[in-house]
């Protein structure tokens, strides 16, 4: 078998809408090659159930370049699938054999209820960024790059908690479904930069407030969040929050 036509057999989660129970579905697919992308996988899939007059799979996708944080697939057991470091669409055939059988769900956890099928809505990241992963405060005219002293050290540290996408892995890993690695990378890229002093306190406060009223669970502090987050997001910052919030909770009160 060649490696542009390769054989698989995908066991695949159906689910209408949150409110109706849910159920596996086996696909044959023939023809797919080994430097297709599995979103494009997915993509020959939908053709064929659709010339075949039956409803495509619903699944999440925008930029197809590991930025946006949007192919959630919960991949033979692991969030993204088998690789290290990379998201979904990242994801090629090349990292599966001819006659593999591949088993997809959606993200599984209590906050972040299905839409349909793969998709599960993130709203909860949403209202946790609006609680307080911004800066709102006037802190000036834009200054020139170099002119606004930060020390290399935390301006390295701010760039990674930055390179979150949001996509959600870390709470897929998780077996208590945390959130805590994305709400540290929110606080820690602005605790760390001068424009984020302002609203350091109150900032951590009301996240992590957010963070437990959306019903994430507790950190399991086993590393599963940042071993399968597609950008590695150390925890690190998880512990920079729990210093950033007990400091606020010791010296101020979020009104």
């Amino acid at each position: 078998m060649s490696a542009d036509n390769m054989h698989l057999t995908l066991k695949v989660w159906r689910q209408k809408n949150n409110d109706s129970e849910g159920r596996f579905e086996t696909y044959e697919l023939d023809g797919i090659s080994s430097d297709m992308s599995f979103l494009e996988m997915f993509d020959v899939l939908n053709e064929k159930l659709i010339a075949e007059n039956k409803e495509p799979v619903a699944f999440d996708h925008d930029c197809r370049e590991g930025i946006c944080g949007m192919c959630s697939m919960y991949i033979n057991g692991r969030p993204h699938g088998p690789l290290q470091g990379v998201a979904t669409c990242q994801l090629h055939m090349r990292s599966f054999n001819d006659g593999d059988t591949i088993v997809v769900e959606p993200w599984r956890a209590v906050a972040f209820p299905v839409i349909k099928d793969l998709v599960v809505s993130r709203t909860a990241f949403d209202r946790i960024v609006a609680s307080g992963g911004f800066v709102s405060v006037n802190t000036g005219n834009a200054q020139d790059a170099n002119s606004l002293p930060v020390p290399k050290e935390a301006a390295d540290h701010a760039f990674m908690a930055a390179a979150c996408i949001g996509c959600g892995a870390c709470v897929a890993a998780c077996k208590n479904s945390s959130a805590m690695l994305f709400v540290s990378a929110k606080i820690s890229q602005l605790a760390l930069l001068p424009q984020g002093q302002a609203e350091r306190k109150i900032r951590a406060e009301k996240m992590v407030a957010q963070m437990d009223t959306e019903g994430f669970g507790a950190c399991t502090n086993t590393g599963a969040c940042s071993a399968e987050c597609p950008k590695e997001i150390s925890m690190e910052n998880i512990a920079r929050m729990n210093r950033e919030y007990l400091g606020a909770k010791l010296t101020s009160s979020a009104v």
